[in-house]
């Protein structure tokens, strides 16, 4: 684990040091994020924090990341650099949500041409898994960055399991890409906590969506079986497929585009309805993260009738959260 530490440490403090830079920056060329009615901040707050987080990952893999591997993770860095710069081109100028569909489906290419991909069944059906797998994450992770300090502090708690998880199965180059990025995520979250001085952007968030789809499909557990083990990344990516869930579901019912409609009806919003703050919404879906991480950890040595009983239980307590949240939650009517 002292590779992973020293790894995580260093893209912390790179991360501390660059994001007021990248504050700076994003004033000084104007790219802010203005109020607006979908919108919960009433004063504009600069963006590209998600800059600051790549560079600081970036720069760690360079300085710290094992030559060995440079090969393996080319599409991978190529991949994320472009939706990283579509991004940046989308929190300056602005983008439309299907050129940024466009841009995932090119970079889930580049990824799938370098050997990175989803390896059950073999042929076109694995290469639409993984399409879906990288395109529906980086979604995810868009989607969930609706509230200061959450979609930072998810990553950085998946990044974490990632880590945990592939040093448990001594897979170096999946621990040293998420050590670097959960470094890299908690150093921006010292800006980004409530009230947020700087947000990440789709620079970030498309960043950190495709950066943990590729890490979820590069961590392997051969000690186990496949039919048990593809449920390990869905359970660490667990709260922005449930947002990302219950958001397609509140939208569809009323009616509405779930990709090109915004609204205030994250799973993040409807909690802090419910608790009467935003700081204990964002804890509580860390809490949860947490919870469903711990849950991975289980499925790297259960059985597939424990795998499948713990699977269904969590699929149950999801089906009823959605339920619960979109008919019985206190009268809320997302916008």
């Amino acid at each position: 684990m002292t590779p992973y530490l020293l790894m995580a440490v260093s893209a912390l403090m790179l991360a501390i040091g660059g994001t007021p830079l990248m504050r700076m920056v994003a004033l000084r060329f104007g790219v802010v994020d203005k109020p607006a009615a979908r919108k919960i901040h009433t004063h504009p707050v600069p963006l590209l924090g998600g800059a600051a987080i790549y560079i600081a990952f970036i720069i760690v893999l360079l300085l710290l990341g094992d030559r060995r591997y440079v090969s393996e993770i080319v599409g991978i860095f190529i991949g994320a650099t472009l939706v990283s710069l579509m991004g940046v081109v989308d929190d300056r100028w602005g983008l439309g949500s299907y050129v940024k569909l466009c841009g995932q489906l090119l970079a889930a290419c580049i990824l799938i041409y370098s050997g990175v991909q989803v390896r059950v069944w073999g042929g076109w059906f694995d290469i639409l898994i993984t399409i879906g797998w990288v395109v529906g994450i980086t979604n995810a992770m868009n989607l969930l960055d609706n509230m200061d300090g959450l979609s930072g502090g998810i990553a950085m708690i998946a990044a974490a399991f990632f880590t945990l998880l592939a040093a448990l199965s001594h897979q170096y180059l999946v621990g040293a890409l998420a050590a670097a990025l959960a470094g890299a995520c908690a150093g921006f979250l010292v800006y980004n906590w409530n009230p947020a001085r700087i947000f990440m952007g789709d620079t970030g968030s498309l960043f950190l969506g495709f950066l943990l789809a590729a890490v979820g499909i590069k961590l392997r557990f051969p000690s186990n079986s496949d039919t048990v083990t593809w449920m390990i990344p869905v359970l660490v990516l667990g709260v922005p497929i449930f947002d990302t869930t219950l958001v397609f579901i509140s939208r569809l019912r009323r009616g509405k585009n779930p990709l090109t409609t915004p609204g205030k009806d994250h799973i993040s919003h409807r909690l802090a309805h419910l608790t009467g703050s935003r700081r204990e919404a964002v804890l509580l879906c860390f809490l949860l993260s947490g919870t469903v991480g711990l849950s991975s950890i289980f499925m790297t040595q259960a059985t597939l009738p424990e795998a499948t009983i713990v699977g269904i239980a969590l699929l149950l307590i999801a089906l009823y959260g959605i339920w619960w949240l979109e008919f019985r939650n206190g009268g809320i009517r997302p916008s």
